[in-house]
Protein backbone atom coordinates (compact mmCIF):
# COMPACT_ATOMS: atom_id res chain seq x y z
CA UNK A 1 0.00 0.00 0.00
CA UNK A 2 1.38 3.26 -1.05
CA UNK A 3 0.36 6.70 0.15
CA UNK A 4 0.45 10.44 -1.13
CA UNK A 5 1.47 13.62 1.49
CA UNK A 6 -0.34 16.19 0.34
CA UNK A 7 -2.13 19.36 1.24
CA UNK A 8 -5.01 21.54 1.21
CA UNK A 9 -5.86 25.10 -0.08
CA UNK A 10 -5.53 26.25 3.45
CA UNK A 11 -2.07 24.44 4.39
CA UNK A 12 -3.44 21.96 6.50
CA UNK A 13 -1.59 18.36 5.89
CA UNK A 14 -3.29 14.82 4.99
CA UNK A 15 -2.06 11.80 3.25
CA UNK A 16 -4.42 10.21 0.45
CA UNK A 17 -3.89 6.54 0.41
CA UNK A 18 -3.85 5.08 -3.24
CA UNK A 19 -6.33 1.87 -3.60
CA UNK A 20 -8.37 3.25 -0.55
CA UNK A 21 -11.30 3.84 -2.41
CA UNK A 22 -11.42 0.29 -3.80
CA UNK A 23 -11.73 -1.40 -0.33
CA UNK A 24 -15.47 -2.38 0.62
CA UNK A 25 -16.96 -2.24 3.61
CA UNK A 26 -19.82 -4.37 4.97
CA UNK A 27 -22.42 -2.44 6.34
CA UNK A 28 -26.16 -2.89 7.43
CA UNK A 29 -27.40 -6.82 6.47
CA UNK A 30 -24.07 -7.98 4.91
CA UNK A 31 -22.30 -7.07 8.55
CA UNK A 32 -24.93 -8.86 10.66
CA UNK A 33 -24.52 -11.69 8.62
CA UNK A 34 -20.78 -11.54 8.58
CA UNK A 35 -21.35 -11.63 12.97
CA UNK A 36 -23.53 -14.06 12.43
CA UNK A 37 -21.23 -16.33 10.19
CA UNK A 38 -18.28 -15.85 12.91
CA UNK A 39 -20.35 -17.48 16.00
CA UNK A 40 -22.03 -20.08 13.37
CA UNK A 41 -18.28 -20.51 13.04
CA UNK A 42 -17.32 -20.86 16.81
CA UNK A 43 -20.68 -22.52 17.44
CA UNK A 44 -19.76 -25.62 15.12
CA UNK A 45 -16.46 -26.10 16.62
CA UNK A 46 -17.54 -27.11 19.81
CA UNK A 47 -21.21 -28.93 18.81
CA UNK A 48 -19.62 -32.07 18.58
CA UNK A 49 -18.61 -31.81 21.58
CA UNK A 50 -22.38 -32.06 22.81
CA UNK A 51 -24.73 -34.81 23.96
CA UNK A 52 -24.23 -38.60 25.11
CA UNK A 53 -22.09 -39.07 21.37
CA UNK A 54 -20.10 -36.09 21.62
CA UNK A 55 -16.16 -36.18 21.66
CA UNK A 56 -13.48 -35.12 23.45
CA UNK A 57 -11.05 -32.77 22.11
CA UNK A 58 -7.37 -32.23 22.34
CA UNK A 59 -6.14 -28.70 23.33
CA UNK A 60 -2.46 -27.66 23.18
CA UNK A 61 -1.08 -24.99 24.32
CA UNK A 62 1.87 -22.65 22.52
CA UNK A 63 4.15 -24.33 25.50
CA UNK A 64 2.91 -27.60 24.74
CA UNK A 65 0.10 -28.43 27.62
CA UNK A 66 -2.30 -31.07 26.37
CA UNK A 67 -5.64 -31.05 27.66
CA UNK A 68 -8.27 -33.06 26.85
CA UNK A 69 -11.56 -32.18 27.75
CA UNK A 70 -15.32 -32.01 26.26
CA UNK A 71 -16.33 -28.91 28.63
CA UNK A 72 -17.45 -26.16 26.44
CA UNK A 73 -15.97 -23.04 28.84
CA UNK A 74 -12.42 -24.59 28.98
CA UNK A 75 -12.49 -25.68 24.95
CA UNK A 76 -13.67 -21.82 24.30
CA UNK A 77 -10.52 -19.82 26.86
CA UNK A 78 -8.36 -22.23 25.26
CA UNK A 79 -9.19 -20.68 21.27
CA UNK A 80 -7.89 -17.50 20.19
CA UNK A 81 -10.61 -15.67 18.17
CA UNK A 82 -10.09 -12.05 17.38
CA UNK A 83 -13.92 -11.49 15.86
CA UNK A 84 -15.32 -9.44 18.55
CA UNK A 85 -18.70 -11.69 17.93
CA UNK A 86 -16.79 -14.48 18.84
CA UNK A 87 -15.20 -13.20 21.66
CA UNK A 88 -18.50 -12.45 23.21
CA UNK A 89 -19.81 -16.13 22.44
CA UNK A 90 -16.39 -17.21 24.64
CA UNK A 91 -17.60 -14.64 27.44
CA UNK A 92 -21.38 -16.19 26.89
CA UNK A 93 -19.72 -19.68 28.29
CA UNK A 94 -17.65 -17.93 30.71
CA UNK A 95 -20.83 -16.50 32.72
CA UNK A 96 -22.61 -19.68 32.65
CA UNK A 97 -19.50 -21.55 33.85
CA UNK A 98 -19.57 -18.96 36.49
CA UNK A 99 -22.76 -18.36 37.52
CA UNK A 100 -24.55 -22.23 36.92
CA UNK A 101 -21.28 -24.10 36.18
CA UNK A 102 -23.00 -26.76 33.83
CA UNK A 103 -24.03 -26.16 30.14
CA UNK A 104 -21.19 -24.18 29.22
CA UNK A 105 -21.53 -25.85 25.54
CA UNK A 106 -25.28 -26.22 25.12
CA UNK A 107 -25.57 -22.60 25.81
CA UNK A 108 -22.97 -21.49 22.56
CA UNK A 109 -24.64 -24.15 20.49
CA UNK A 110 -28.08 -22.74 21.69
CA UNK A 111 -27.04 -19.13 20.60
CA UNK A 112 -25.25 -20.38 17.49
CA UNK A 113 -28.69 -21.85 16.43
CA UNK A 114 -30.97 -18.82 17.36
CA UNK A 115 -28.62 -16.93 14.93
CA UNK A 116 -28.36 -19.58 12.44
CA UNK A 117 -32.31 -18.94 12.50
CA UNK A 118 -32.10 -14.91 12.47
CA UNK A 119 -30.12 -15.11 9.20
CA UNK A 120 -33.33 -16.56 7.70
CA UNK A 121 -35.40 -13.94 8.80
CA UNK A 122 -32.61 -11.04 7.78
CA UNK A 123 -33.29 -12.70 4.40
CA UNK A 124 -36.91 -12.01 4.43
CA UNK A 125 -36.51 -8.49 5.34
CA UNK A 126 -37.60 -8.27 9.15
CA UNK A 127 -35.45 -6.42 10.73
CA UNK A 128 -32.68 -6.85 13.49
CA UNK A 129 -34.43 -5.21 16.26
CA UNK A 130 -38.23 -6.81 15.84
CA UNK A 131 -36.16 -10.66 15.70
CA UNK A 132 -34.38 -9.74 18.60
CA UNK A 133 -38.32 -8.80 20.57
CA UNK A 134 -39.48 -12.15 18.73
CA UNK A 135 -36.51 -13.87 20.82
CA UNK A 136 -37.30 -12.30 23.86
CA UNK A 137 -40.99 -13.91 23.65
CA UNK A 138 -40.35 -16.81 22.78
CA UNK A 139 -37.87 -17.07 25.72
CA UNK A 140 -40.63 -15.67 28.38
CA UNK A 141 -42.98 -18.66 26.80
CA UNK A 142 -40.34 -20.78 27.29
CA UNK A 143 -39.78 -19.84 30.95
CA UNK A 144 -43.90 -19.80 31.88
CA UNK A 145 -44.07 -23.46 30.20
CA UNK A 146 -41.19 -24.70 31.80
CA UNK A 147 -42.23 -23.23 35.69
CA UNK A 148 -46.18 -25.38 34.69
CA UNK A 149 -44.59 -28.67 33.71
CA UNK A 150 -41.93 -28.33 36.71
CA UNK A 151 -41.79 -30.73 39.47
CA UNK A 152 -40.95 -30.29 43.01
CA UNK A 153 -38.18 -32.55 43.82
CA UNK A 154 -38.15 -33.08 47.94
CA UNK A 155 -34.72 -33.50 49.22
CA UNK A 156 -32.91 -33.54 52.61
CA UNK A 157 -29.29 -34.40 54.50
CA UNK A 158 -30.59 -37.38 55.17
CA UNK A 159 -32.27 -38.08 51.89
CA UNK A 160 -29.51 -37.49 48.90
CA UNK A 161 -31.12 -39.89 46.44
CA UNK A 162 -32.30 -37.26 44.22
CA UNK A 163 -29.06 -34.89 44.90
CA UNK A 164 -27.37 -37.99 43.52
CA UNK A 165 -29.62 -38.59 40.18
CA UNK A 166 -29.05 -34.74 39.69
CA UNK A 167 -24.68 -34.68 39.85
CA UNK A 168 -24.61 -38.12 38.20
CA UNK A 169 -26.55 -37.19 34.98
CA UNK A 170 -24.18 -33.71 34.82
CA UNK A 171 -20.78 -36.06 35.75
CA UNK A 172 -22.13 -38.64 32.32
CA UNK A 173 -19.74 -36.64 30.09
CA UNK A 174 -16.99 -36.02 31.73
CA UNK A 175 -13.77 -37.79 31.81
CA UNK A 176 -14.44 -39.32 35.42
CA UNK A 177 -17.35 -41.70 34.19
CA UNK A 178 -15.19 -44.70 35.01
CA UNK A 179 -15.67 -44.19 38.49
CA UNK A 180 -19.40 -42.44 38.46
CA UNK A 181 -20.75 -43.40 41.28
CA UNK A 182 -17.86 -42.94 43.32
CA UNK A 183 -17.33 -39.45 41.64
CA UNK A 184 -21.16 -38.44 42.17
CA UNK A 185 -21.35 -39.32 45.89
CA UNK A 186 -18.28 -37.04 46.43
CA UNK A 187 -19.95 -34.38 44.78
CA UNK A 188 -22.63 -34.34 46.74
CA UNK A 189 -21.11 -34.77 50.01
CA UNK A 190 -19.02 -31.69 49.41
CA UNK A 191 -21.38 -29.99 48.42
CA UNK A 192 -23.61 -30.00 51.28
CA UNK A 193 -20.61 -30.12 53.60
CA UNK A 194 -20.14 -26.38 52.93
CA UNK A 195 -23.63 -24.92 51.92
CA UNK A 196 -26.11 -22.75 53.93
CA UNK A 197 -29.50 -24.42 53.67
CA UNK A 198 -31.18 -21.56 55.50
CA UNK A 199 -29.57 -18.91 53.34
CA UNK A 200 -29.59 -20.99 50.44
CA UNK A 201 -26.05 -20.17 49.58
CA UNK A 202 -22.82 -22.56 49.11
CA UNK A 203 -19.44 -21.18 49.58
CA UNK A 204 -17.11 -22.79 47.27
CA UNK A 205 -14.06 -21.09 48.36
CA UNK A 206 -14.49 -23.36 51.03
CA UNK A 207 -14.19 -26.91 48.72
CA UNK A 208 -10.57 -27.09 47.62
CA UNK A 209 -9.47 -29.98 45.41
CA UNK A 210 -5.45 -31.18 45.48
CA UNK A 211 -4.08 -33.48 43.28
CA UNK A 212 -1.26 -35.63 43.40
CA UNK A 213 0.73 -37.40 40.41
CA UNK A 214 0.33 -40.89 40.12
CA UNK A 215 -2.54 -43.68 41.29
CA UNK A 216 -5.43 -43.41 39.74
CA UNK A 217 -9.50 -42.24 39.78
CA UNK A 218 -10.43 -44.22 42.43
CA UNK A 219 -8.37 -43.40 44.89
CA UNK A 220 -10.03 -39.95 45.19
CA UNK A 221 -11.56 -39.30 48.40
CA UNK A 222 -13.37 -36.33 50.08
CA UNK A 223 -12.08 -34.98 53.22
CA UNK A 224 -13.71 -33.25 55.78
CA UNK A 225 -11.54 -30.55 56.75
CA UNK A 226 -8.70 -29.45 55.25
CA UNK A 227 -5.49 -30.90 53.20
CA UNK A 228 -1.98 -29.06 52.68
CA UNK A 229 0.69 -30.42 50.36
CA UNK A 230 2.87 -30.67 53.63
CA UNK A 231 4.23 -33.31 55.76
CA UNK A 232 5.67 -33.43 59.37
CA UNK A 233 8.85 -31.40 59.90
CA UNK A 234 11.02 -34.29 60.96
CA UNK A 235 10.55 -38.07 59.89
CA UNK A 236 10.25 -39.45 63.49
CA UNK A 237 7.78 -37.80 64.53
CA UNK A 238 4.17 -39.59 64.62
CA UNK A 239 2.10 -40.10 61.69
CA UNK A 240 -1.14 -39.69 63.56
CA UNK A 241 -2.19 -36.95 66.58
CA UNK A 242 -5.44 -38.06 68.29
CA UNK A 243 -7.68 -35.19 69.73
CA UNK A 244 -4.99 -32.24 68.31
CA UNK A 245 -4.23 -28.46 69.82
CA UNK A 246 -3.03 -26.90 67.38
CA UNK A 247 -1.07 -23.98 67.95
CA UNK A 248 -1.58 -22.15 64.70
CA UNK A 249 1.71 -19.70 64.27
CA UNK A 250 3.00 -16.88 61.59
CA UNK A 251 5.80 -15.72 63.46
CA UNK A 252 9.21 -17.41 63.18
CA UNK A 253 10.44 -20.25 65.40
CA UNK A 254 14.05 -18.51 65.73
CA UNK A 255 15.59 -16.06 68.10
CA UNK A 256 14.86 -12.55 67.68
CA UNK A 257 16.74 -10.85 65.32
CA UNK A 258 18.28 -7.28 65.95
CA UNK A 259 16.11 -5.10 64.55
CA UNK A 260 19.91 -2.73 63.77
CA UNK A 261 22.98 -2.87 61.16
CA UNK A 262 24.32 -4.01 63.69
CA UNK A 263 26.81 -7.34 63.77
CA UNK A 264 27.93 -9.73 66.25
CA UNK A 265 31.56 -10.66 65.39
CA UNK A 266 32.32 -14.25 67.10
CA UNK A 267 36.47 -14.72 67.52
CA UNK A 268 36.86 -17.64 70.27
CA UNK A 269 35.17 -20.58 70.55
CA UNK A 270 33.67 -19.65 74.04
CA UNK A 271 32.11 -16.98 72.06
CA UNK A 272 30.61 -19.81 69.83
CA UNK A 273 29.42 -21.53 72.36
CA UNK A 274 27.76 -19.14 74.37
CA UNK A 275 25.76 -17.82 71.18
CA UNK A 276 24.98 -21.78 70.73
CA UNK A 277 23.52 -21.82 74.29
CA UNK A 278 21.58 -18.99 73.87
CA UNK A 279 20.10 -19.93 70.95
CA UNK A 280 19.01 -23.25 72.38
CA UNK A 281 17.65 -21.90 75.57
CA UNK A 282 15.26 -19.50 73.35
CA UNK A 283 14.36 -22.45 71.27
CA UNK A 284 13.93 -24.61 74.77
CA UNK A 285 11.79 -21.24 75.80
CA UNK A 286 9.42 -21.28 72.52
CA UNK A 287 8.36 -24.79 73.02
CA UNK A 288 7.73 -24.56 76.80
CA UNK A 289 5.76 -21.61 76.04
CA UNK A 290 3.83 -23.43 73.80
CA UNK A 291 3.21 -26.95 76.07
CA UNK A 292 2.25 -24.40 78.62
CA UNK A 293 -0.63 -23.63 76.46
CA UNK A 294 -1.51 -27.20 76.24
CA UNK A 295 -0.79 -27.49 72.16
CA UNK A 296 0.18 -30.43 71.14
CA UNK A 297 0.85 -29.73 67.47
CA UNK A 298 2.48 -26.63 65.99
CA UNK A 299 1.80 -24.98 62.31
CA UNK A 300 3.91 -22.50 61.47
CA UNK A 301 3.97 -20.23 58.45
CA UNK A 302 7.75 -20.08 58.85
CA UNK A 303 10.59 -22.29 58.73
CA UNK A 304 12.98 -23.64 61.21
CA UNK A 305 16.51 -25.01 60.97
CA UNK A 306 17.59 -28.40 62.19
CA UNK A 307 18.32 -27.78 65.67
CA UNK A 308 15.01 -26.46 66.51
CA UNK A 309 13.66 -29.27 64.66
CA UNK A 310 15.49 -31.95 66.59
CA UNK A 311 14.21 -29.99 70.05
CA UNK A 312 10.75 -30.31 68.89
CA UNK A 313 11.36 -34.30 68.08
CA UNK A 314 12.76 -34.31 72.15
CA UNK A 315 10.35 -32.52 73.42
CA UNK A 316 7.49 -34.86 71.86
CA UNK A 317 5.24 -31.67 69.95
CA UNK A 318 5.16 -32.73 66.11
CA UNK A 319 5.45 -29.52 63.80
CA UNK A 320 4.21 -28.61 60.08
CA UNK A 321 6.57 -25.82 58.84
CA UNK A 322 6.64 -23.55 55.89
CA UNK A 323 2.33 -23.94 55.35
CA UNK A 324 1.25 -20.95 53.20
CA UNK A 325 -0.90 -18.02 54.33
CA UNK A 326 -3.99 -19.17 52.61
CA UNK A 327 -3.45 -22.48 54.43
CA UNK A 328 -3.11 -21.28 57.02
CA UNK A 329 -6.18 -19.48 57.33
CA UNK A 330 -8.28 -22.40 56.00
CA UNK A 331 -7.37 -24.42 59.27
CA UNK A 332 -7.99 -21.31 61.38
CA UNK A 333 -11.64 -21.51 60.24
CA UNK A 334 -11.95 -24.95 60.33
CA UNK A 335 -10.26 -25.88 63.53
CA UNK A 336 -11.92 -22.55 65.19
CA UNK A 337 -8.44 -21.26 66.25
CA UNK A 338 -6.67 -18.05 66.13
CA UNK A 339 -3.56 -17.15 64.10
CA UNK A 340 -0.82 -16.47 66.80
CA UNK A 341 1.38 -13.09 64.91
CA UNK A 342 3.58 -12.96 68.23
CA UNK A 343 5.03 -15.96 70.61
CA UNK A 344 4.00 -13.76 73.44
CA UNK A 345 0.25 -13.52 72.70
CA UNK A 346 -0.18 -17.60 72.41
CA UNK A 347 -2.70 -18.83 75.06
CA UNK A 348 -5.26 -22.00 75.16
CA UNK A 349 -8.11 -20.09 74.35
CA UNK A 350 -6.46 -19.84 70.68
CA UNK A 351 -5.86 -22.99 70.20
CA UNK A 352 -7.72 -24.88 67.24
CA UNK A 353 -8.72 -28.08 68.07
CA UNK A 354 -8.81 -31.53 65.21
CA UNK A 355 -10.51 -34.85 65.93
CA UNK A 356 -7.36 -36.17 63.76
CA UNK A 357 -4.19 -34.84 62.36
CA UNK A 358 -2.01 -37.32 60.43
CA UNK A 359 0.12 -38.05 57.38
CA UNK A 360 -0.83 -39.59 54.48
CA UNK A 361 0.93 -41.19 51.02
CA UNK A 362 -0.85 -40.51 48.11
CA UNK A 363 -0.33 -41.90 44.43
CA UNK A 364 2.12 -44.08 43.28
CA UNK A 365 5.66 -41.53 43.83
CA UNK A 366 4.60 -41.56 47.91
CA UNK A 367 3.97 -37.88 47.93
CA UNK A 368 3.27 -37.32 51.35
CA UNK A 369 -0.31 -34.67 52.50
CA UNK A 370 -1.08 -33.39 55.97
CA UNK A 371 -4.79 -34.34 56.67
CA UNK A 372 -6.86 -32.60 59.51
CA UNK A 373 -10.39 -33.29 60.58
Amino acid sequence: MSAVYTTDEYGRPFIIVREQDKKSRKTGIEAAKSHILAAKTVSGIIRTSLGPRGLDKIMISPDGDITITNDGATILQSMKVDNQIAKLLVDLSKSQDEEIGDGTTGIVVFAGALLEQAEELLDRGIHPVRISEGFEKACKIAVDHLDSVSDVVPWSKDDTSNLLKCAKTSLGSKIVNKCHDQFTKMAVDSVLAVADLERKDVDFELVKVEGKVGGELADSQVIFGVVIDKDFSHSQMPKEIKDARISILTCPFEPPKPKTKHKLDISTISEYKSLQEYEKKTFEDMIARVKDSGANLVVCQWGFDDEANHLLLAHKLPAIRWVGGPEIELIAIATSGRIVPRFEDLTSDKLGTAGTVREVTFGTNNEKMIVIE
